[in-house]
């Protein structure tokens, strides 16, 4: 579509700002929930080869794909078209194709568009099933939630956050964006708050993957993100922040219920000896340090 509509575009048209009509609660929770979720990798790090190589490596190009494949699908779409803000609704991408290169090209957008959606889901199955069975190695959760299929996957795990998404489908796309970015926010501020302590507790724990930053700069490289979220969950609607909170207190209750199911045997619950412990590690490191 790019090399189609060269010929079309006019470069003033990217200039046309109004701002006053800009929904900005709408912008920064698309904008937020289209680039965020790198995190994601963590839980399938353990699946890579030789992941303190490949992830930086991954994350970099994928990085550079991810914001070229947004910035200039729509420098053509906004240049090539005169912009009528109220046509640019879901699917308009589509009607921009048919527009430039005819039906044909309307069609190849709407496959590839399809095909992106199912690999994205496919990528949020799996960091969510694979945290999952993380959960349930740590005994933090059942042992079932750790059974993998013949292929290695783990299936309790996919079938359990493929409930979530079926719960989720009578919200708009636009609150589900939201939600999802409210309930990723919460997320994020415990990791940063866990990525600190961590690295302050158990510095020398056993990683796949480590920041190459001390303390000081890994708290100053949290700064930024943090402030960001609290924007975020600033300009949150009611509704969404109803929905996000109910599901927080749900996950706050679940907790003391996974131990009382835990301490009254009604599920069996292990943990991994292939994991490093952490506290032995820290134990083993102070006594290196004494010595």
């Amino acid at each position: 579509m790019g090399l189609i509509a060269i010929p079309k575009i006019r470069p003033s048209r990217w200039l046309m700002v109004d701002l006053q009509s800009v929904d900005w609660n709408l912008y920064l929770n698309t904008l937020f929930w289209n680039l965020n979720y790198w995190d994601s990798i963590s839980t399938l790090a353990g699946e890579v080869d030789n992941p303190k190589k490949t992830l930086p490596k991954a994350l970099f190009y994928a990085l550079i794909l991810v914001v070229s494949g947004y910035f200039f699908p729509l420098l053509i779409g906004t240049g090539a078209i005169p912009v009528d803000r109220e046509l640019w609704t879901d699917g308009y991408f589509s009607d921009i194709a048919k527009m430039v290169g005819g039906v044909w090209l309307s069609i190849w957008i709407q496959g590839a568009a399809a095909m992106s959606n199912m690999g994205m889901f496919v990528t949020e199955m799996s960091s969510d099933s694979f945290q999952l069975l993380g959960m349930a190695e740590r005994g933090m959760l059942p042992e079932f939630f750790a059974t993998r299929s013949r292929y290695g996957t783990p299936l309790v795990g996919i079938l359990f956050s493929a409930s979530g998404v079926v719960m989720l489908s009578w919200m708009s796309f636009q609150e589900i964006v939201a939600a999802e970015n409210i309930l990723y926010c919460f997320g994020m501020i415990l990791e940063f708050i866990a990525f600190i302590v961590l690295r302050m507790k158990h510095p020398a724990a056993s990683r796949p993957y480590k920041i190459p930053l001390g303390t000081v700069g890994s708290v100053l490289m949290c700064i930024p993100p943090t402030i960001l979220i609290f924007v975020v969950l600033a300009l949150s609607s009611l509704k969404v922040m109803v929905v996000s909170l109910v599901a927080v207190v749900i996950g706050l209750v679940m907790q003391p219920c996974v131990k009382h199911v835990e301490r009254k045997r009604w599920f069996k619950f292990s943990e991994s000896d292939d994991l490093p412990d952490l506290h032995s590690t820290a134990q083993e490191a102070s006594e290196t340090f004494i010595e």
